[in-house]
């Protein structure tokens, strides 16, 4: 089985401008695959998504779920399983438990999402004592390269936190500041959005941004520069902050945008995918090891990216200081 030697180095160098997420992919190939439990792999995307990282040395699958249903996709695609270790289980729910366990046990240092749904394979995750959790709450990092943005872009949280408080939003942050350390952004900006850049108290989310900001000037969240509230424009845009009369560290040179909820998260990504153009990856992050989430929709290179990332997460483990 591969393990995460700390030795091994993926980040010798910053992103380029454009062809971020295959300048990641390129890195995580010179490391050892990351052996990965691929959670009930039973169709077409899920199994072929595992199959083509494992092809570019991106991952040592381990195929959890019901042998036959495996088997008989496998078969569909023509693809040949002896290369691969598969873990049987009667059903989804007990893949999920089974993949759990083999990263209690380290037999594996990441999970994959499969065929079944992102709530079932996260219950498992976060069980009290069956699952992978820690003391922070498990967020999702969309991670963009957008054509005419200078470098990589993180939105957090647009999958599993639907309206998160100020604890919450805490270790969103907190999840995304170490998930770009691992990348090599030794001292992310974070944007913490709002539809304002003043406090308003009848706006939750601009509190939430004033609070969160002097969190880290008190050290309860580490490792990067925080500002907000932002509105999207003057985070992304150093002339649209000159414009407004806000000077900010983070205008124009945001690594990570912190949105108020789910929706307005999920929004802002989906927007820059089908409007923008931008080219995407996603993982879960905030438990024992990275999971790998993608959507049913997302091409190869989201999925190859999507490993790559959760590479540099083993290899370069993030704790708090």
């Amino acid at each position: 089985m591969s393990d995460a030697n700390p030795s091994v180095s993926l980040r010798k160098e910053r992103p380029p401008v454009h062809d971020q997420l295959e300048f990641f992919i390129e890195q995580a190939r010179q490391a050892t695959p990351i052996r990965t439990a691929v959670v009930h792999p039973v169709d077409h995307n899920s199994l072929m998504g595992a199959i083509e990282a494992a092809e570019q040395g991106l991952i040592e699958p381990l195929l959890v779920g019901p042998e036959h249903k495996i088997r008989a996709a496998a078969e569909a695609e023509g693809v040949d399983l002896s290369p691969y270790e598969i873990v049987s289980t009667e059903h989804s729910h007990e893949a999920a438990e089974r993949a759990c366990q083999l990263v209690r046990c380290a037999e594996a240092v990441a999970l994959m999402k499969g065929s079944l749904g992102t709530s079932e394979l996260l219950a498992a995750v976060i069980h009290k004592t069956k699952g992978i959790r820690t003391e922070r709450r498990l967020s999702h990092v969309w991670v963009f390269d957008i054509p005419n943005y200078h470098k990589p872009l993180v939105i957090t949280d647009a999958a599993i936190n639907v309206a998160p408080d100020l604890l919450t939003k805490r270790d969103i942050v907190q999840n995304a500041i170490n998930f770009c350390h691992s990348l090599g952004i030794h001292k992310p900006k974070v944007a913490i959005l709002a539809a304002v850049e003043k406090v308003k108290p009848a706006m939750q989310s601009t509190i939430d941004a004033a609070a969160l900001c002097k969190m880290a000037d008190r050290g309860q969240i580490k490792g990067a520069i925080l500002d907000g509230p932002l509105a999207f424009d003057n985070a992304i845009s150093l002339q649209a902050a000159i414009d407004k009369h806000i000077d900010s560290p983070v205008s124009g040179e945001a690594d990570i945008l912190l949105a108020p909820d789910l929706e307005s998260a999920n929004m802002i990504a989906k927007q820059l995918i089908y409007l923008a153009g931008a080219k995407s990856a996603g993982l879960a992050v905030g438990a024992k090891v990275p999971i790998i989430l993608t959507s049913r929709a997302e091409g190869t290179l989201g999925r190859l990216a999507s490993c790559a990332m959760a590479s540099h997460m083993v290899y370069h483990p993030e704790q708090d200081s």
